[in-house]
């Protein structure tokens, strides 16, 4: 192997599609702490949305040329090690297949569409790393296009995580409409963000913490702004941030704006992000704070880093879920194993993903959520759990995919069940749906290796279980169960064959 190779193979990649901009990080990790290797960033404005609950369309066409741009850069890079998130622009547009299914394609991975307080727990990762290893409780903020993200942790734990519906971009829209700036819209975005923070000022504010800061981009051209005015050698504090107020309110207009330190990237959302900023500081009584350079995708290229060295976030929020709920773990343990051997009989003839038998794995982990219930339509109630429920380490996509694999555990599942799932995998999630239902059958009798003959065998969306004709005499009600199936899986494309020997 070249040298060139093995350096391609220890990177890590990481792509956070911003509501303002998209950022690409390309890292080694070296000891527990990454090494950059490139570092990209490009303003594409993806949640401008023209007063609709949509992407526009220039917004699409801007995000996948840029795409186009970052490919280049990942194309060495193996696919299992490059992990892209889309955040609040994302997450509220009712048309986001149209830029996620097109986006896929250009960059041959998924695009991970996460939940706010999963947003907010990978953004803490990402700055905790780059704090000092101190007893301290900090506030970590961080001012996006779309939404501000609020974590209070210690060390490399957070201890509380909230996402509000506050951005740069948004408020941009809202308040500053045609680029015009004046004292009135200024006053009215400062007091929305202020009434917003509200909501958790009694979790956030300034007693609850020792140390306040801010990451990512706008907390951090703030800072750059007034650094080069000479207001401070390093941070943000109250005065400093009136004093900016009161130099922007002397332009008139967005684009005029002429500042030293500010880029023209950010000159458009500027004067928004300083109203959010100056509504957070009075709202939770920050006094001072200090930035970082540790943002979200640093945080997801740690988070892959857990992945890879079996520290999986994803496993203990399982563990957490089923304790909650006091499920019966030997259940849970069982049907976990017999869908991986179902799903490994079938992974080739049916292209299952290595994420997409986890998915089984622990969505067999949490079937029986719903019986804490209630235990009539028990598979309903584990849905909506899984659906509703903050997991961290799991994006939006894959609880819309466990959900519906579990909802689809009993009676004929609706075809508008796979509605939530995006066109090009619905085919694969009821594949996946036979096989969990199947393995749950199952959990009624004796370990299924033990059973001579008992197989599964997978072509096209036909999937049949072949078992001996006495095994099947002596177990009517699950043979039973299984014919039952038969017509309700029909309805998802699934054809099921029982074949006795």
């Amino acid at each position: 192997m070249s040298d060139a190779s093995q350096t391609s193979s220890e990177l890590l990649a990481a792509i956070d599609l911003g509501s303002n901009s998209f950022h690409l990080m390309i890292a080694k990790p070296d000891f527990g702490e990454l090494r950059p290797i490139h570092a990209l960033a490009e303003k594409v404005q993806l949640g401008e949305t023209a007063g609709k609950p949509e992407l526009t369309a220039a917004a699409i066409t801007r995000g996948l040329l840029c795409l186009e741009r970052f490919k280049q850069l990942i194309d060495s890079i193996s696919p299992t090690k490059i992990r892209v998130v889309g955040t609040n622009a994302l997450r509220r547009a009712k048309n986001r297949q149209d830029f996620i299914e097109p986006a896929e394609h250009i960059l041959g991975v998924p695009v991970d569409v996460i939940y706010g307080r999963e947003e907010a727990r990978l953004i803490y990762l990402g700055v905790a790393h780059t704090l000092s290893d101190d007893q301290n409780t900090r506030l970590v903020i961080d001012i996006g296009g779309g939404s501000t993200e609020f974590i209070l942790g210690e060390r490399f734990e957070p201890t509380r995580l909230e996402s509000l519906q506050l951005g740069c971009v948004s408020y941009g829209e809202t308040f500053f409409p045609g680029g015009g700036i004046d004292r009135e819209r200024f006053d009215a975005a400062y007091h929305r963000a202020r009434i917003e923070v509200s909501h958790i000022r009694r979790n956030y504010h300034s007693e609850q913490w020792q140390e306040a800061v801010g990451s990512s981009g706008t907390l951090r051209a703030i800072e750059a702004l007034i650094v080069t005015a000479g207001w401070r050698e390093s941070g943000i504090d109250r005065e400093s941030l009136n004093r900016l107020r009161r130099t922007l309110l002397a332009f008139e207009r967005v684009e005029d704006i002429d500042l030293e330190g500010l880029s023209d990237t950010r000159k458009g959302v500027v004067t928004a992000g300083l109203a959010i900023a100056m509504g957070i500081f009075d709202g939770l009584q920050i006094q001072e704070m200090r930035t970082s350079s540790g943002a979200l995708r640093e945080g997801v290229i740690y988070d892959l880093i857990g992945r890879f060295s079996h520290e999986d976030v994803r496993n203990r929020t399982i563990v957490a879920m089923q304790r909650r709920y006091s499920v019966d773990q030997t259940v849970a343990n069982l049907v976990t194993h017999r869908v991986g051997l179902l799903a490994t009989a079938t992974q080739s003839d049916w292209h299952l993903a290595e994420e997409e038998v986890d998915l089984l794995k622990w969505a067999g982990a949490l079937h029986e959520l719903g019986i804490a219930v209630s235990q009539k339509n028990y598979s309903q109630h584990s849905a909506y759990l899984v659906l509703n429920t903050d997991l961290p380490g799991f994006a939006q996509q894959d609880q819309e995919i466990m959900a519906a694999l579990i909802a689809g555990l009993k009676g004929k599942p609706r075809s508008e069940i796979l509605e939530p799932i995006s066109k090009r995998r619905r085919r694969s999630v009821a594949r996946m749906m036979m096989l969990l239902r199947l393995a749950v059958i199952l959990k009624h009798v004796e370990v299924v290796e033990e059973i001579p003959d008992l197989s599964v065998a997978a072509k096209d969306d036909t999937l049949t279980l072949t078992y001996p004709r006495e095994w099947g005499e002596d177990h009517p009600l699950t043979i039973r169960d299984v014919e039952q199936s038969v017509p309700a899986v029909k309805r998802l494309g699934i054809t099921l064959t029982l074949k006795p020997v």
